[in-house]
């Protein structure tokens, strides 16, 4: 299975008797599951239900959209009414302001009719049967619409992850081969300062070998190099869950990067830094990617 992206767009509409009910949501990254839809006033006891039904598909990311109610035919028109005690209330009020402020007065029908409860319709009921069914198709048509656009980039993101985490691997088996050569490469080094020194290294060669292998503990990466093979396999696994992994894999990274940088640390070493650096490189564009994982 393809991880799915956090981002996309839906749109969806139901229409019966003259009414049609338009869904429209979009998501974008989110670290937790975030939802607001704008429903009609006279819909707001539906929004719980709504929510619970975007929820049930999407586990992660911000979810935003709107609903709206137009009239789709004569019969829908027949439900718009005026309410003129409003209108006259909203003209008397704004001359009175007007007058007051020695602005000018200019206001239209056309203003008037933008104003909130002037223009009114006979509006289905929230608790219709028939209302929460249009509602329903609109918005599962839309949903439709954004899971599959998740699920087309999610499809784009899982191949470029596990290209980069396989980028990881090789670095990582690069590093481990060279673990082993660290503590000899020190002590020839070591030995090389002395004689370039004069020194005679039988001298003292207790002391020598205890720096040696005070050196050798400390510069001993085999656990990192453990652990990180550990998280790049439970890493490759996630790939196939059928659950969301987004959460596990920012986890994953950071652990990863965590690990790699105590190696960077522990490792006296040019060409074990240098894959070092390739791959907290990489790893960082694989932290920025699983941002936008569900």
């Amino acid at each position: 299975m393809a991880l799915k992206s956090m981002t996309g767009y839906g749109r969806g509409e139901g229409a019966s008797g003259g009414v049609k009910i338009e869904v429209s949501i979009s998501s974008v990254n989110r670290r937790q599951f975030d939802c607001k839809i704008g429903v009609p006033r006279f819909l707001a006891g539906l929004e719980s239900r709504i929510h619970e039904i975007i929820h049930k598909r999407i586990s992660r990311g911000g979810v935003s959209g709107t609903v709206n109610v137009v009239f789709a035919d004569e019969e829908g028109f027949r439900r718009l009414q005026i309410n003129e005690k409003a209108a006259a209330a909203y003209v008397s009020r704004l001359r009175r302001v007007a007058k007051k402020l020695r602005i000018k007065d200019d206001i239209s029908a056309s203003m008037l009719l933008e104003l909130p409860g002037v223009v009114q319709s006979r509006q289905p009921r929230e608790d219709d049967g028939k209302t929460w069914a249009l509602l329903a198709r609109a918005l599962r048509s839309a949903l439709s619409q954004l899971l599959a656009m998740r699920a087309k980039e999610g499809h784009a993101l899982s191949i470029d992850l596990k290209r980069r985490f396989g980028s990881l691997a090789k670095y990582l088996a690069s590093v481990s081969k060279l673990a082993g050569t660290v503590s000899v490469k020190h002590r020839k080094r070591l030995m090389a300062r002395l004689n370039a020194a004069g020194c005679d290294s039988a001298v003292d060669a207790d002391r020598l070998a205890r720096e040696l292998a005070i050196f050798a503990e400390r510069s001993d990466i085999t656990e990192e190099i453990t652990r990180l093979q550990s998280h790049l396999g439970q890493a490759s696994k996630l790939f196939e869950s059928e659950k969301p992994v987004g959460r596990t894999m920012d986890f994953l990274a950071q652990e990863l990067f965590r690990e790699i940088n105590t190696i960077g640390s522990k490792a006296s070493d040019p060409i074990i830094s240098k894959h070092v650096i390739r791959f907290k490189t990489e790893l960082e564009r694989i932290r920025e990617q699983v941002q936008n994982v569900e």
